[in-house]
């Protein structure tokens, strides 16, 4: 159990979150992606192991089978081989070749960019190293690569790989838009269940907390007890 707004919150398992995204009728693929993200490799074989002994099923086959085909998923089944395949250093000269590689990948494109460039990186890089590749980029280029998948004729793998990368590599303000979008739709429901286990997440993705209810505070006018709903 862990105190959150001055009630007792316990975090599932990631097992149990993956299993559960999965089983509703509009799949939470954010759900997935915060973990896939937001975890290392061996805690990724932890929480198969952990989901195969609770359901009987294998996470990366469900996970592969969803119908129908969305660009989250993709994304999604390119990090699962990210974390099979990756090496635990980084380096600075992959990463300025791969920032590279992306930005020509978007070039004249209007908006869209290669999908089968930005799989193969996802699915060969560990998470420190995508990170240190964004940040190369925004080093040459001069602005975030989010800035490239923003543009109008951008489509719904544009918009996911965006959502991810900033999961990747602006958590705390990812976890507070998050919550915000919660909170207005939650205006139906008074349950801050789901909100509550957001928090949950965010804090065992390792994110700082208090970076999340300053940028509530400043960027939305809302303290985190607002936020989840208490």
């Amino acid at each position: 159990m862990e105190m959150l707004g001055g009630l007792d919150y316990s975090q599932p398992s990631d097992a149990v979150v993956v299993r559960k995204a999965l089983e509703q009728r509009d799949t939470d693929y954010q759900a997935v992606v915060e973990i896939f993200v937001g975890r290392k490799s061996c805690q990724i074989l932890l929480m198969k192991q952990d989901y195969g002994a609770r359901f009987r099923r294998q996470m990366d086959q469900d996970i592969i089978n969803i119908e129908p085909p969305h660009p989250y998923q993709k994304i999604i089944v390119a990090l699962m081989a990210s974390h099979k395949a990756h090496h635990a250093d980084v380096s600075q000269h992959i990463a300025k070749c791969d920032a590279m590689r992306l930005y020509e990948s978007g070039v004249g494109k209007s908006g869209r960019i290669d999908e089968a460039v930005v799989l193969e990186i996802l699915s060969k890089r560990s998470i420190p190293q995508l990170k240190l590749m964004f940040s190369c980029y925004k080093h040459i280029y001069g602005h975030d690569y989010t800035k490239l998948l923003k543009k109008e004729n951008s489509g719904e793998f544009e918009d996911a790989f965006r959502s991810v990368i900033k999961c990747m590599c602006s958590p705390a303000k990812y976890y507070a838009k998050r919550l915000h979008s919660r909170k207005i739709k939650g205006s139906e429901s008074s349950d801050g269940g789901a909100s509550a286990a957001l928090v949950m997440a965010s804090r065992a993705a390792g994110v700082d907390l208090d970076e999340i209810v300053r940028i509530l505070r400043k960027k939305y006018g809302l303290e985190l007890r607002e936020a989840i709903n208490l």
